[in-house]
C-alpha cells in the first residue's frame, strides 16, 4: 500500500472522451485521484457527484479531481452525461493503475472470488509525490474532506 511521502505511481489512461492522459498532465496542480468501484451504483453515484459539486472550490484551490475505475470510456460517457459529472475520469480497463496503486482487493461475491476496487483516495503534490493516501473510503461527504485537506496542503 502507498502512503505519504511516496512517489506516485505513473499512469496512462484514456478519459471519457477517449483522450489519453497521464498523471503528469495533472502537475500543474494538486491532484486529487480517487479510485472507485464502478460507475453508475449508488455510493460512486454520491462521490462523483459531490466532487462535481465542489470542483469550483477545488480549482480555486488549485487542484485537480480525478476519478478512475475498470469501467470503459462508453460506460464513462454515459456515468458522466447521465448525472452532469464535471470532474475528470479515467478508464483503467486492465487493472494497471489500480494495481499499481494498490487498490484491487479479492472479495467474494456469491461464492465466487473477484477482484475488485477498494475505494481509495490519494492528493498528490505538484512534484508527484503522494501527500495524503487513504484505502476504504466511505463515499458520503468523502469530497468536503478532501477540499478540507487539499486547503491545508497548499
Amino acid at each position: 500500500m502507498l502512503k505519504a511521502g511516496d512517489r506516485a505511481p505513473e499512469f496512462w489512461l484514456p478519459n471519457a472522451d477517449m483522450e489519453m492522459k497521464a498523471l503528469t498532465d495533472f502537475s500543474d496542480k494538486i491532484l486529487v485521484l480517487y479510485f472507485y468501484p464502478k460507475d453508475d451504483t449508488p455510493g460512486c453515484t454520491l462521490q462523483a457527484t459531490e466532487f462535481s459539486e465542489l470542483l469550483d472550490a477545488f480549482e480555486e484551490a488549485g487542484a485537480w479531481v480525478i476519478g478512475i475505475s475498470q469501467d470503459d470510456c462508453f460506460s464513462h460517457q454515459a456515468f458522466r452525461d447521465k448525472f452532469g459529472l464535471k470532474i475528470h475520469l479515467l478508464a483503467d480497463v486492465e487493472g494497471e493503475a489500480c494495481s499499481s496503486y494498490g487498490v484491487l482487493q479479492e472479495k467474494e461475491k456469491h461464492g465466487i472470488r473477484v477482484l475488485s476496487i477498494l475505494r481509495s483516495t490519494f492528493i498528490i503534490d505538484r512534484h508527484g509525490i503522494i501527500r495524503y493516501a487513504r484505502y476504504g473510503v466511505s463515499p458520503g461527504r468523502h469530497a468536503q474532506e478532501m477540499l478540507e485537506l487539499v486547503l491545508r496542503l497548499r
